[in-house]
C-alpha cells in the first residue's frame, strides 16, 4: 500500500493519534479494513483509498489499497477537506448541495480548491471541536460510508 506516513493527526489544542501507526502499511485505510470495512478489499472488487486531514482541509495521512482506482486518492482528499472545511459531514454536504446548487457550482471557484460533497466522508470531532476529517473513496456510496464510520472509529479510539 502506498501513502504518507504520519502517526499522528496535530491540531493546536489536541493530538489524535491514528491507531498506533509505526509504518506506511499501517495507515488508516488498513486499519478500517482490519475492522471490516465492508467490501473492502475481498472478492466484491472494492479496493479503496482512505485520506485523513487536518482542520484546514491539509493532508494529514493517505493510505491507498492495491487495485484502488488511481482518481480515488484526489477524490478521497477532496472529500475530506471538504467537510473538514464546511464542518459538516459528507451527508449533510449532499443535502445543501442539492438545496443550493448554483452556489455549489461556483464555491470552488471562489474557495480556489477543489469542493466535492459525496459519500464517505466524516468529520473527526473532540467534543465540539473539529479536528479534521477521514474520507473513503473507491466502492459504492454505501461502502464508502462505513468504511468512512470504520475508519473514524480507528481515529477516535
Amino acid at each position: 500500500m502506498a501513502g504518507v506516513h504520519l502517526s499522528t493527526v496535530v491540531d493546536a489544542r489536541t493530538t489524535v493519534h491514528l491507531a498506533g501507526s509505526s509504518n506506511a502499511a499501517d495507515t488508516p485505510g488498513s486499519s478500517a479494513r482490519d475492522r471490516r470495512c465492508p467490501g473492502a478489499g475481498d472478492q466484491t472488487g472494492s479496493a479503496v483509498t482512505v485520506a485523513v486531514v487536518d482542520e484546514g482541509g491539509h493532508l494529514q495521512a493517505l493510505g491507498r489499497m492495491d487495485g484502488a482506482p488511481p482518481l480515488s486518492v484526489q477524490i478521497a482528499e477532496t472529500k475530506a477537506a471538504t467537510v473538514a472545511l464546511f464542518r459538516r459531514d459528507g451527508a449533510s454536504l449532499r443535502q445543501m448541495q442539492e438545496a443550493w446548487p448554483a452556489f455549489f457550482a461556483q464555491i470552488d471557484q471562489a474557495a480556489r480548491r477543489p469542493i466535492l460533497a459525496g459519500a464517505g466522508s466524516v468529520l473527526i470531532r473532540q467534543t465540539d471541536a473539529v479536528l479534521g476529517a477521514v474520507a473513503v473513496s473507491g466502492g459504492l456510496p454505501q461502502q464508502d460510508d462505513e468504511c468512512a464510520e470504520a475508519g473514524l472509529a480507528v481515529l477516535t479510539s
